[in-house]
């Protein structure tokens, strides 16, 4: 099920936060998402922001600022089982186009993205991290009347 973010939630979405941040880009010093921690407690419920969750036990969650992709992250033991596309899917129920960036190096990001009708738009380096990132862009497709 998805649903809109509650405060009581904040702890089980950091909790997947940190662990997906460092599994996913084993390129970054695990001290960066750490130090970053707070900050991004404090921020995100200021994010539009969606939770899956299953028998009441938040599993993944996508952070939206206007059409900007802040995040999308899903718990290790529920991933590939089509919770981030469900996330996703519910993102673009109401909007005519969304964005991101993801790490270069994040190939399974990457390729679930692209998988999903998203382009690239530009790389970029990421001046924090100094790693490479795309900018990728997915536009609501326009109806065919042929």
């Amino acid at each position: 099920m998805i649903r809109e973010f509650k405060n009581g939630d904040i702890e089980e979405v950091m909790k997947i936060w940190l662990n997906a941040n460092m599994e996913a880009h084993s390129f970054i010093d695990p001290q960066y998402w750490k130090d970053n921690f707070d900050a991004v407690k404090e921020m995100l419920p200021q994010a539009e922001i969606y939770v899956s969750e299953n028998h009441h036990v938040v599993n993944g969650f996508i952070g939206l600022t206007g059409d900007y992709i802040a995040g999308l992250f899903v718990d290790r033991q529920a991933r590939a089982k089509g919770i981030g596309s469900e996330l996703l899917d519910y993102a673009r129920k109401n909007r005519e186009k969304l964005n991101l960036q993801v790490y270069k190096k994040n190939t399974p990001a990457v390729k679930f993205y692209l998988s999903r009708d998203f382009k690239m738009d530009v790389e970029t380096l990421d001046a924090q991290t100094g790693e490479a990132e795309y900018n990728m862009i997915w536009e609501k497709p326009l109806l065919d009347f042929c």
